[in-house]
């Protein structure tokens, strides 16, 4: 059996993006990574008042469906340029939102929020009713031309960069280290 501490520094070197047949999968693993990194939802100025555009494995999914969550309340859905709107609110439990749209009522918590993607895990086991189970927005001038899996290589550049950058940081302290007992020795 491998020590746990080895296989955390070697995943932590490793920045590939493993292989996955789904979106919900590549989420699994690359939400794992970066959710230390995600802002929250009090912090509309990372959410509010922007385009985002849904991101969907679905190979049948053509549409460009644009999501703006507005002040007060105010959600509005186009769908290849026709128009409808809904409703968002925040609930008291923390980065939980209700998104209301016509008849539907769904309850999201907040999986991660950044100034490029805005993701959403829907409340309950979607998976074993053969749903998926994040609610997937990326900012419209980021992910626009992009298929779902590129917005995932995309997304998983947050892990990427914050990784490299502890890399580099533990290299420096390491070299500053030596450096300090050579030259007591």
């Amino acid at each position: 059996m491998e020590n746990q501490g080895v296989e955390k520094y070697r995943r932590m070197f490793n920045v590939e993006l493993p292989q996955s047949d789904s979106m919900d999968d590549y989420l699994d693993f690359i939400l794992t990574n970066i959710r230390p990194m995600s802002e929250d939802l009090r912090e509309t100025e990372f959410w509010l008042n922007k385009r985002w555009i849904e991101i969907r494995d679905d190979l049948s999914f053509h549409e460009a469906v644009l999501h703006i969550f507005g002040e007060d309340g105010e959600y509005m859905i186009s769908v290849d340029g026709n128009i409808s709107k809904g409703e968002w609110r925040d609930i008291s439990s923390p980065n939980t939102i209700i998104l209301q749209h016509g008849a539907r009522h769904e309850l999201y918590d907040l999986a991660f929020l950044n100034e490029e993607f805005f993701i959403l895990k829907k409340h309950g086991d979607q998976k074993r009713k053969g749903h998926t189970k994040y609610f997937v927005l990326g900012k419209e001038s980021s992910v626009r031309n992009l298929e779902w899996r590129d917005a995932m290589e995309y997304l998983f550049n947050v892990y990427r960069s914050n990784s490299r950058w502890t890399t580099y940081l533990g290299i420096v302290i390491f070299i500053l280290a030596l450096i300090l007992i050579l030259s007591i020795i």
